[in-house]
C-alpha cells in the first residue's frame, strides 16, 4: 500500500497546534499539510 493511500486520524487538539497566526491570519505550514495528507512537501506543493 502506498503511503498516499493511507489514512491519518487527525484529531482537533492536533490541528490546532498545527495552525499559526501571522499578521491576523490562520495559517498552516506546508511540510505540516503534506504530512497531514501523506505527501511528501515538494509534491504537495505542485
Amino acid at each position: 500500500m502506498d503511503k498516499k493511500d493511507e489514512m491519518m486520524i487527525v484529531n482537533h487538539e492536533f490541528l490546532v497546534k498545527k495552525i499559526y497566526i501571522i499578521r491576523g491570519q490562520k495559517v498552516m505550514l506546508d511540510f505540516e499539510l503534506a504530512e497531514i495528507y501523506g505527501y511528501e512537501t515538494k509534491a504537495f506543493n505542485q
